[in-house]
């Protein structure tokens, strides 16, 4: 019986008196972790956005989790890879939502899946994707426990625990699955990623959430809850409903229950769905975070590739040995190219340089629109 509970919670001043609660009522952490497990938690850290923007998972949820990490007697991790194509954006998100400082706090280690390396992993019984790259620490760790925030979304309606591991994957894996173009599809690939994945826990940040053009570009909304649930696909499907969406068409929630994973009727502990109710407003848009024309028609023309100044190139072999990928390739004259078509966008070439030698070359498309972005946020 999947069970999903919920407890009021108005101030994140109280959240971990809140969080104890939701997990109290599913048994405890205890029931998940033994003693010395290396427990992953993955926040949404979808840009660098302050906590008050209500884009990202709340730092106090992140400080909470960890201390119920160590108590059950894990090893917390807190780590994400941002949404932004573009080196360097997780490390800048995770500093200005505050996740890093409320980690590092709390005695967790934090992890940057851009520069933690991706894997290669078969995905069973795919239905889009038959191979996709997995963030390492995902693969490497003895526990999962999603920690989305609660969120509107222009190409999902609704986000939440299952679509919160979209961030385990490289930029790249992402653009292929956006390029799908539907949404039934889109939703589909994520419940590819989340077979792969099999979180063992979830709780959510409903303190705050965001309405309207989510998950980026809404308004934060006083939902005052948090939830928790022992299978991400029961917690989306309560979570929806509570905010007034058909949880049976939200595709990545149609996606896993095609799949075979959770059910479409789990049962609500702790304080009762109808008390918690507060209808969302739903996004406008078509897609999370481009334009409806740019990703159906000039998505393959927006490309952020890594490249190697040869001039500068000291040939330490550092990027050839770190490529997750291989696109890395060593040429007969000793020097290193990237390969573009093997280029998984996951820029561990340019994170780990010892000699900031990887430039990143822009099409034209993507230097337009990032100049565009740039002088929005400078104003």
């Amino acid at each position: 019986m999947n069970k999903v509970s919920i407890v009021p919670c108005f101030d994140y001043s109280d959240t971990k008196e809140a969080i104890a609660r939701a997990l109290d009522l599913l048994g405890g952490l205890e029931n998940i972790i033994d003693p010395g497990d290396h427990v992953l938690l993955k926040p949404n850290i979808l840009a660098a956005s302050p906590p008050e923007a209500a884009a990202t998972t709340h730092p106090a949820v992140v400080t909470a989790m960890c201390e119920s990490v160590l108590r059950a007697g894990g090893k917390p991790l807190v780590g994400d890879g941002a949404g932004i194509s573009r080196p360097g954006s997780t490390a800048k998100a995770m500093k200005a939502s505050g996740i890093e400082e409320a980690a590092l706090k709390a005695g967790a280690r934090v992890v940057n899946f851009e520069t933690a390396g991706f894997t290669l992993v078969d995905v069973p019984e795919p239905l889009q994707f038959w191979k996709l790259y997995i963030a390492n620490p995902v693969l490497e760790a003895d526990v999962v426990i999603s920690l989305p925030k609660l969120k509107t979304h222009e190409l999902t309606y609704y986000t939440g625990a299952v679509k919160n591991f979209f961030g385990t994957l490289p930029l790249k894996c992402r653009k292929e699955i956006h390029l799908l173009g539907k949404r039934d599809l889109f939703g589909e690939a994520v419940a590819d990623l989340y077979s792969i994945i099999k979180p063992d826990f979830a709780v959510m940040d409903g303190v705050i959430g965001m309405e309207g053009n989510g998950p980026s570009h809404g308004k934060p909304v006083n939902s005052g809850v948090i939830l928790a649930s022992r299978d991400c696909v029961s917690l989306d499907i309560i979570a929806a409903e509570m905010i007034g969406f058909d949880p049976l068409k939200i595709p990545t929630t149609a996606g896993a229950l095609k799949k075979g994973f959770g059910n479409q009727c789990p049962v609500v502990v702790g304080t009762a769905l109808k008390e918690v109710q507060k209808k969302f407003k739903p996004s406008s848009g078509g897609v999370s975070t481009a334009p409806t024309f740019l990703m159906r028609s000039f998505g393959k023309y927006y490309t952020i590739y890594p490249g190697i100044n040869q001039k500068r190139c000291t040939r330490c072999a550092v990027c050839y040995n770190s490529c997750p990928a291989n696109a890395v390739e060593r040429l007969e004259n000793g020097s290193f190219r990237i390969n573009e078509e093997k280029c998984i966008l996951c820029y561990c070439c340019r994170e780990l340089c010892p000699n900031n030698v990887v430039e990143i070359k822009k099409s034209l498309l993507a230097t337009l629109l990032t100049a565009k972005e740039y002088l929005f946020q400078k104003t």
